[in-house]
């Protein structure tokens, strides 16, 4: 099985209070918290995507966590990982692979994935023989935001506007995204399918005749 989450923010202790206000009385409540709702869904041959900003720490602190998680880890560069990918205590071993951006299959849809939204990614308008969508974007950075809104609206527009295909027949835009941001899973790394369950305006998007409000969340 492979998960994917994003912005876990190891050690990050002004987003107790600021930005997400994580509802944790220490940073080291909130790492243990994220280390045990991560490994109560992760078995030790299990992939894990991580889509950016995974840690605030230094390379040692960062390594300490990196021990303690279960799974196959995959890390999606963040702008706030350089802290300790630079340092060269810094155990990359324990990755997959560390990239900026990448592509996989996954049960037969294509994923895109990067740490900032792309409303534009590659294999957007492809589709299955049911019609259902055949690529999806996953994303981090901007957590739950005004920026988390702006792409939010930004979808909805998309898949508003109708546009006329080669054998002549209207068509509407295609924008599958998905903000993988762990709150939105209360830490725990997700499926595909669990993520595409779990984000209104992809659950909305499949079903004939109804329209995402972005003022709707689970």
């Amino acid at each position: 099985m492979r998960y994917y989450i994003a912005d876990c923010h190891f050690f990050h202790r002004d987003l107790l209070d600021a930005m997400d206000r994580r509802n944790f009385g220490s940073v080291e409540e909130m790492n243990d918290y994220m280390i045990a709702r991560w490994n109560a869904k992760v078995r030790p041959r299990d992939e894990v995507v991580i889509l950016g900003d995974f840690s605030m720490g230094n390379a040692a602190q960062t390594n300490e966590i990196v021990a303690q998680l279960h799974g196959k880890l995959h890390l999606i560069i963040g702008n706030h990982d350089n802290r300790f990918l630079r340092s060269k205590q810094f155990d990359r071993e324990r990755f997959v692979w560390i990239y900026p951006y990448a592509e996989m299959h996954d049960e037969g849809r294509k994923v895109v994935l990067c740490h900032y939204p792309m409303p534009c990614y590659n294999g957007q308008y492809l589709k299955n023989k049911q019609g259902e969508p055949k690529t999806f974007m996953l994303y981090g950075h901007v957590h739950d935001t005004h920026d988390a809104r702006l792409m939010e609206q930004f979808g909805q527009q998309m898949r508003k506007t109708m546009v006329t295909g080669k054998d002549g027949a209207p068509f509407s835009l295609a924008c599958n995204m998905i903000n993988c941001f762990c709150m939105y899973s209360d830490y725990e790394p997700l499926s595909l399918d669990e993520w595409i369950a779990r984000t209104p305006m992809i659950r909305y998007n499949n079903r004939m005749g109804n329209e995402y409000d972005p003022k709707e969340r689970d």
